[in-house]
């Protein structure tokens, strides 16, 4: 699929949109349709990631010595969950991906989920950035063929 961009790139080629035909600017137009619902996907998913990472971390803040002992729900799926009791709370097991667990430290395990935000919310940011700029692209092309048809129809 060819990229659509703003900005000039090396390896891209830069097109004159006022010299495209209404055809080639409607599917033009799809295109650029296509990736910014896909863009929009993606924010999906990467909030979810994002909520997550940032729930995993407010739990870790209930994790401390004085807890060991104490009854908790231990999930085994979304919406099931298992009597427990927290043992040993300096050290937690946690998913970092693909079914790999990993056991940290409380302080490690934190600074894990820190770090997973911070690059969750740098890729939100940029396909924001991608999105906004796409969206000015389809704006002008939108634009563009309202022109072009306006003209048709003033010639005939």
């Amino acid at each position: 699929m060819a990229q659509i961009s703003a900005t000039e790139q090396k390896g891209m080629q830069q097109i004159d949109l006022t010299t495209l035909n209404i055809q080639q600017l409607s599917t033009l137009k799809q295109q650029l349709d296509q990736e910014l619902n896909l863009f929009q996907e993606s924010l999906g998913s990467l909030k979810i990631a994002q909520t997550k990472f940032q729930n995993s971390g407010e739990t870790l803040e209930k994790v401390t010595p004085e807890a060991e002992g104490k009854e908790i729900l231990v999930p085994l799926t979304g919406s099931m969950y298992v009597p427990g009791k927290l043992h040993e709370t300096n050290n937690v097991i946690i998913d970092i991906g693909t079914r790999y667990y990993v056991e940290k430290d409380i302080d490690a395990a934190k600074d894990y989920f820190q770090r997973k935000i911070k690059f969750v919310t740098e890729q939100m940011e940029k396909i924001q950035y991608l999105g906004l700029e796409k969206s000015k692209i389809r704006d002008a092309i939108v634009e563009i063929a309202e022109m072009k048809l306006a003209q048709q129809q003033q010639q005939s």
